[in-house]
């Protein structure tokens, strides 16, 4: 005779799913001014370059060397603002087999992150040098830019966030750590622009990318991130 699963047990999985897409929609909310700024940053030159390639138009004798030359460089800001909005598509849907270098996407996170940090009171210190091995792209953004915000959004300023790297070999093991700074020249405090993020957001959102977090001494966060695609031996 067939048994029939429990109630809890059959409700246990929609719940968690259910958390890590809450979590998900809290952390794109909080990343929204940051992507915003992101993808500005390429559009706005475009309307400087032409305004000033018209006034050179209208000159009685234009000169057509400057004016292809800022042609060239509208052309490049728009590719520019073109890659963007792919790359902001990629964190609304993210593809589930894209990868990335350790290195590549600490860049990019920390890249995103850095401007809005630094009003805050928090500097972001690099100092992974992980080897080549890849990881999933979604799970290094998702996690990585959940842990910054959990962490600045819960410990006071000034301080600097310290992003360090261990090897292993199911994976990568990145270690967050804060440490109290008296550099308080950029300092503003500006309240978060959506809610906090809690440990247990942290948790959803590592849980659904198959990323293990653990709480470190001194305020600190591990992330163990599986590799996709393993360094050469």
């Amino acid at each position: 005779m067939l048994s029939t699963p429990s109630p809890r047990v059959a409700s246990a999985q929609p719940a968690a799913d259910h958390r890590a897409e809450a979590a998900r929609y809290a952390l794109l909310r909080r990343l929204a001014p940051s992507i915003r700024h992101h993808l500005v940053v390429n559009l706005q030159p475009i309307g400087m370059i032409y305004e000033v390639t018209e006034r050179r138009l209208r000159a009685a004798e234009p000169d057509l060397a400057s004016v292809h030359e800022n042609m060239q460089r509208i052309n490049g800001f728009t590719k520019a603002a073109l890659g963007a909005c792919s790359d902001v598509v990629s964190w609304l849907a993210p593809s589930e087999e894209a990868c990335v270098t350790v290195n590549e996407g600490v860049q990019e996170c920390f890249g995103l992150l850095a401007t809005s940090l630094s009003f805050r009171g928090y500097a972001l210190r690099n100092q992974v040098d992980a080897p080549t091995g890849q990881v999933r792209l979604p799970a290094i953004r998702c996690v990585l830019t959940a842990a910054l915000l959990h962490v600045t959004d819960h410990l006071p300023p000034p301080a600097d966030l310290v992003l360090t790297a261990v090897k292993r070999p199911q994976g990568v093991d990145l270690l967050l750590r804060l440490q109290a700074s008296d550099d308080k020249s950029h300092c503003f405090s500006p309240e978060p622009a959506y809610r906090v993020l809690g440990w247990e957001d942290l948790e959803a959102v590592a849980r659904a990318e198959a990323v293990e977090v653990a709480r470190e001494e001194g305020a600190g966060v591990r992330m163990s991130i599986p590799w996709a695609v393993p360094p050469a031996a």
